[in-house]
């Protein structure tokens, strides 16, 4: 089947869409992309990447302002400063070192003479200073207008997700996703490396809130800035490495795209509550603004620090001597997912006498879907007491306990962060009811026979049991 037929019955293609014919027929994820847009525009290859180079032509000069003249109310004039020192600024990579202070630049200029928008201006700022940085590392103005294709095919999709306030659909999630696949292609990756390196550069972007870079000082310069690394981290991954990544870019941008809205209902109020005192304004606005109000957001400002810094107390109060600060290896990939329920089911374990004849194992949803890490996990602490670094058990736990025919009973529990352990043996039922906590630690909420017992162990074994 020709290219083009393939294509037009897709479209309008997706990411996934364009991954998929590229791999079919061994083209170049750009090959998909600018085919699509033949189709689209009725343009042939050389206008599609002259106008592809003209949407930057703005977004350059405000680079160019950043460098030089422009001064920024957030960033000040930090992209003048990084142009006008020797040698390296900020990476000890020529390539991402140019990508990343013409971000920053751009971003200065964005404040200055504004950016054309892509799904915001925040991540027209890599977009732009990746694009920059080819033309001055000696890029062929063609390659240039490839790249420039590709990023602006993962922004489109990230244009239309993008719909309240959010770095996680803007700057820092679109950013890395697009300078992802553009470093792939510059590595010569292929259309498969392009999703892998998408994919894992989206998930550190997800749930990201905007608020706090659109006006505090500094802030947006680690979102933007953030794209380049993450986006180059991910591809050399992809391109590098046999990393396996499961999920499909199409999955991973919808679940991003659902997660946005959400975001700025549940993160954005309590960044602003903690950021506002923060924010930077002008004094001319501030003369427009009733006495009172301001009043009010004062006190609200000196109440949000002292709670801060209650908060910030509690912390050290909590934290151990850094002699003593790691907790015990955890096998599997996550002291949160895996090492504290094994250690409630270590709890469970030596709370219980007799032999052991049924485990139940109840688990919230986030830890019930994430069942094959740490179901055996559980099994070695309550089966055989093991900790949470036992790798050896770890690997012949689930083998083990079919062999010895103990009966294994997994639920699905709604209850946020719930971890209910349930030992039978031939003597009785014990169990140990837990939440969920990160470092191996755990919330003992009871226990059967006895909670004080079940504490006295965890003391003993060295699990660290919190509030």
């Amino acid at each position: 089947m020709a290219i083009e037929t393939m294509i037009k019955e897709k479209m309008p293609l997706t990411l996934g869409d364009i991954v998929e014919i590229a791999d079919k027929n061994n083209l170049r994820f750009v090959d998909v992309v600018l085919n699509e847009a033949e189709i689209q525009t009725g343009k042939n290859r050389e206008e599609i990447l002259e106008e592809v180079l003209k949407e930057f032509e703005h977004n350059l000069q405000a680079v160019e302002v950043g460098l030089t003249t422009g001064s920024s109310l957030l960033l000040g004039t930090t992209g003048s400063e990084l142009n006008n020192m020797e040698g390296f600024r900020l990476f000890k990579d020529e390539f991402v070192d140019k990508a990343l202070v013409y971000t920053i630049a751009a971003q200065v200029g964005n404040h200055g003479i504004g950016l054309n928008p892509c799904a915001g201006t925040g991540d027209s700022c890599p977009y732009t200073g990746f694009i920059k940085a080819m033309f001055e590392s000696g890029y062929e103005k063609s390659r240039v207008a490839e790249v420039a294709a590709i990023i602006l095919k993962v922004g489109s999709m990230f244009r239309v997700g993008k719909t309240t306030t959010g770095c996680n659909m803007e700057g820092f999630g679109a950013g890395s996703a697009a300078i992802a696949a553009a470093t792939v292609e510059l590595l010569g990756g292929s259309a498969k490396d392009t999703e892998r390196a998408m994919v894992i550069a989206i998930s550190p972007t997800i749930g990201v809130p905007c608020t706090p870079r659109v006006m505090v000082p500094a802030l947006c310069a680690t979102h933007i800035g953030g794209a380049i690394l993450n986006g180059t981290m991910s591809a050399g991954l992809a391109v590098k490495t046999s990393i396996e990544v499961n999920v499909p870019i199409d999955v991973m941008l919808a679940m991003a795209t659902e997660i946005h809205p959400i975001s700025a209902k549940a993160l954005v109020p309590v960044v602003v509550e903690f950021m506002q005192p923060f924010f930077k304004t002008k004094e001319p606005v501030e003369k427009l603004i009733d006495e009172k109000i301001k009043a009010e957001e004062k006190a609200h400002i000196e109440q949000t620090l002292v709670k801060a810094k209650k908060i910030a107390k509690k912390l050290a109060e909590g934290a151990r001597p850094i002699t003593n600060t790691l907790g015990e290896a955890v096998v599997g990939g996550s002291s949160q997912a895996v090492g504290s329920p094994t250690n409630t089911g270590r709890i469970a374990h030596f709370l219980a006498k007799g032999k052991i004849k049924k485990v139940k194992i109840e688990l919230y949803p986030e830890l019930f879907a994430r069942r094959g890490i740490n179901v055996p996990g559980v099994l070695m602490g309550a089966v055989y007491g093991a900790s949470t670094a036992d790798g050896k058990m770890y690997k012949e736990v689930m083998e083990l306990v079919e062999k010895e025919g103990i009966a294994v009973e997994i639920v699905k529990d709604d209850e946020y962060q719930v971890q209910r352990i349930t030992i039978e043996t031939d003597q009785g039922t014990y169990m140990v009811d837990a939440l969920n906590r990160g470092g191996g630690r755990l919330v003992l909420r009871n226990a059967t026979p006895s909670k004080q017992e079940a504490i006295d162990i965890a003391n003993k074994l060295g699990i660290v049991l919190v509030e």
